[in-house]
């Protein structure tokens, strides 16, 4: 199976630019209700990491007092990341998707230029295993077959 039909194109993610302040970072995440954004490249579109809510608050207990004021003059690029979630290829096949979402919420997709085209989330693909999942117990006769 082609894993571009579980993609979340680029035009329809919330992400933020290398050259974002923790402000705009804040306010986007506070937005769109997201824990973890991809961080993007305003260059050349490149995948460059994940930024986490757990990333931000490492940074405002380490930076004691820290104000919205003060946040804009911080790239998002100065904050410790932990953890970036891994990218994936467009050609890459379903169990390595697979094996990306069972650790990420999310899994940025990239193209062969290392350009960031979206992401698939681990909620689509659970989705779309349930569905099959129903529909090989209806084929089987109701019976769960293991």
């Amino acid at each position: 199976m082609n894993i571009l039909f579980f993609l979340t194109p680029k035009s329809e993610v919330a992400y933020i630019y290398d050259t974002d302040s923790v402000r705009q970072a804040l306010e986007k995440m506070e937005n769109h209700r997201y824990s973890a954004v991809p961080i993007i490249s305003r260059k050349d579109g490149r995948y460059l990491g994940t930024l986490t809510e757990g990333d931000l608050l490492w940074l405002i207990k380490d930076r004691t007092n820290l104000t919205l004021q003060e946040a804009e003059d911080i790239s998002i690029m100065a904050v410790p990341r932990k953890w970036d979630n891994q990218p994936i290829e467009v050609d890459v096949d379903m169990e390595d998707l697979l094996n990306k979402a069972m650790n990420q919420n999310f899994v940025p997709v990239i193209d062969d230029g290392k350009c960031f085209i979206g992401i698939i989330t681990r909620k689509d693909l659970i989705q779309y295993l349930s569905k099959k999942l129903v529909k090989a117990q209806l084929l089987a006769g109701g019976m769960y077959i293991d």
